[in-house]
């Protein structure tokens, strides 16, 4: 989780009680996020088998809120349910064992209750600390000694890390932790227990100052009503246009006529392409028509129309799909493109299978198989961006916002694509898989060896701020890196030259020579294709 939002969700921290008289751990946590609560975690110290189904439905309503929910504890319950994290006691599995299995993207805290436990507490692949207990408490029947005040900012006085406190906590003493240095206050009884726990939890959520909900959000359930909803817009804006003879909603589209139909896939997944933790619904949609759209500008074919399938969870929200859609059609919109139709099944993880149709140029098609010995080697802009934009957010750096920017809303360069084609460039492809990896799928379709030439003067100056910052080369991020999305091209050099009047920004990265035995000649070694999800 980045840091900002690490920070917001940590502020009111709430933990499930199994053995609460009066309200299931269900019950609880429903409260609690209405009330205000900004992260949820389960703790069962009694867990078996025939909870599982109680962790889901937490799991559900927090992410349907958008509520980050980690297991306390159990490492490999925490990844069978596709929880956003854990927390861990002193007695538990490592935190660079929680880290291995759950992923670079998980939440992990520890607990800590003393500057002893800290010294001997391997926090770096920790998120947050959480120390206590800071009050008297019955909840846990095997807690240290009580820390007070004092204890509690001496603590956060020697970690970098924020600091959660723990024990005890309720509306009278929430907003002492906080004034002490705290990022946020773990509660559990104060509300489980509570003989009204709306009431108290809104008391513990004015101190921390977070945000009473009027209501939840509930996880999508009707299919058709859902199809019905999404496509509205579509059908609306699509009346006389001339592409879909009939709007969307049936089971089938009738298009009108195509001369040159160019057909193209792609797949958008969650934890693979794009986190929530990242990027807003809004940004998800846009990117997965901008990417899919790409190959079109790729082959000099102006966009028609999309089809989406999805795959749902149970967890997802039809406000966060609306969102979700309001940027698929404003990325239809920017390229005068249609949204066809689709469909729905439900998944594991939130998934986009789209299918764009778009109409070319006939025998004007480039074709990675396009390229000659003597051509230069040209993309249409920077690249490597993308790549140290996702680094970025790994690195929970967010700094470099340009870089950030490139990777979470990159765009289908149809401008470029105009230009290349009215001067009948014949190979060109989009840079998905990075520029060495789709240089070499050019060099092997068009039977040639490409050498690369790299100016470091080309380099976008963010890019090698970026990799001073870390230690990094910015070539093997040109060289490496992926989603960019510009237009990678080969032309004679005097093409070029008329390109660039109109293009400045487009560089040469290279130039195609006779194949001698393999097809890139001096690529550094342990530079590779990007591999998405990797």
């Amino acid at each position: 989780m980045l840091p900002d939002h690490l920070k917001k969700a940590l502020c009111f921290y709430f933990i499930t009680d199994d053995n609460a008289p009066l309200l299931s751990p269900v019950e609880q946590v429903t409260i609690a996020i209405k009330a205000g609560a900004t992260i949820i975690q389960y703790r069962n110290k009694s867990f078996t088998p025939r909870h599982i189904n109680e962790v889901i439905t937490i799991k559900d309503i927090c992410k349907a809120n958008h509520i980050p929910f980690v297991i306390n504890d159990n490492i490999i319950l925490a990844r069978a349910v596709s929880a956003d994290g854990v927390h861990l006691g002193q007695s538990d599995e490592a935190p660079d064992a929680a880290r291995q299995v759950l992923g670079p993207e998980a939440i992990i805290g520890i607990s800590v209750s003393s500057l002893d436990e800290l010294g001997k507490t391997n926090v770096r692949p920790c998120d947050y600390i959480g120390t206590g207990p800071v009050f008297p408490t019955d909840t846990k029947e095997d807690a240290n000694p009580v820390i007070g005040l004092s204890g509690l900012k001496t603590l956060i006085e020697n970690v970098s890390l924020p600091v959660v406190a723990i024990g005890g906590i309720n509306e009278h003493n929430a907003a002492s932790c906080l004034s002490h240095g705290a990022a946020g206050v773990a509660v559990i009884s104060a509300i489980s227990r509570s003989a009204d726990p709306l009431a108290s939890a809104s008391r513990i959520a004015s101190a921390c100052k977070t945000q009473r909900r009027d209501s939840l959000e509930a996880s999508w359930r009707d299919e058709f009503a859902l199809i019905d909803k999404l496509l509205a817009p579509a059908r609306k804006s699509q009346t006389g246009k001339t592409c879909l003879k009939i709007p969307p909603g049936d089971d089938t589209a009738l298009l009108r006529s195509i001369k040159y139909p160019v057909i193209t896939t792609d797949t958008q997944r969650e934890g693979v392409h794009f986190y929530f933790d990242w990027q807003t619904p809004e940004e998800i949609g846009s990117k997965a028509i901008e990417t899919t759209l790409s190959d079109l500008a790729a082959s000099y074919a102006e966009p028609i129309c999309v089809f989406i399938n999805l795959a749902l969870p149970s967890y997802i929200s039809e406000t966060t799909l609306e969102a979700l859609y309001k940027g698929i059609y404003h990325a239809l919109n920017r390229h005068h493109c249609l949204l066809g139709g689709g469909n729905i099944s439900k998944g594991d993880q939130l998934s986009l299978d789209l299918f764009a149709i778009g109409n070319g140029m006939g025998r004007l098609f480039p074709a990675r198989s396009g390229a000659c010995p003597g051509d230069g080697l040209y993309c249409t802009g920077p690249i490597g961006l993308a790549r140290a934009g996702l680094y970025s957010l790994q690195k929970k750096d967010m700094t470099f916002t340009s870089l950030i920017e490139r990777f979470k809303s990159p765009a289908a360069r149809f401008d470029a694509s105009r230009l290349l084609a009215k001067n009948r460039v014949k190979c060109v492809i989009d840079i998905s898989d990075g520029l060495a990896g789709d240089a070499r799928h050019i060099a092997k379709a068009s039977g040639l060896s490409v050498q690369f030439d790299l100016n470091p003067s080309d380099f976008n100056p963010d890019l090698v701020l970026f990799c001073e910052k870390y230690g990094l080369d910015p070539e093997e991020f040109v060289l490496g890196g992926g989603e960019d999305y510009e237009l990678l091209f080969a032309c004679k050099p005097s093409v070029f030259q008329k390109i660039k009047k109109t293009l400045p920004a487009a560089i040469r990265v290279g130039f195609c020579l006779p194949f001698n035995g393999t097809h890139i000649l001096n690529l550094p070694s342990g530079i590779s294709s990007f591999q998405h999800g990797k």
